[in-house]
């Protein structure tokens, strides 16, 4: 099983894949502990989240936990998970009311000069490009330059 998890016919170019996921989850994570009122806890309130001061920096932890090991391509499909359930979550709680440019389900529009298909589209564009590289790695794994490959051919 863990041969099959660790497996990847991907090329070594799935490390530009890597490097993009996981540098931008590693620094929002950390950015989630450095400014708790603009990107932790106090964001998180102000979109509606009921327990906020438990959900940011567990987000927060698991956005850097995740990161540094897609970045480092180890245990590469596990770590992408979480930040898949991550960028949904984003997706739903904030894109959508931007969509609607109404709160949708206690979670809380932005106010922004815009709403519908266009603002969302422009604001969800870092959001959608980490989902797609996140499920990409999920497919393929961390290729050939990667933790999980040296882990395999050390057996």
């Amino acid at each position: 099983m863990l041969q099959r998890l660790l497996a990847s016919k991907a090329t070594a170019a799935v490390i530009l894949i890597r490097l993009a996921v996981g540098s931008v989850f590693l620094s929002e994570g950390i950015q989630k502990f450095l400014y708790p009122a603009a990107r932790g806890v106090g964001r998180f309130e102000k979109m509606g989240f009921d327990a906020a001061e438990i959900l940011a920096p567990m987000v927060g932890v698991f956005e850097i936990l995740c990161g540094a090991l897609v970045l480092l391509g180890a245990l590469t499909r596990l770590s992408a998970l979480p930040l898949i359930c991550i960028m949904l979550t984003a997706l739903v709680t904030t894109k959508l009311p931007i969509l609607l440019g109404e709160d949708l389900w206690g979670f809380h529009v932005r106010e922004l000069s815009t709403y519908g298909f266009w603002s969302m589209a422009h604001e969800m564009r870092t959001d959608f490009a980490m989902l797609l590289g996140s499920t990409y790695l999920v497919i393929v794994g961390g290729g050939k330059w990667s933790v999980d490959a040296l882990l395999l051919r050390r057996k």
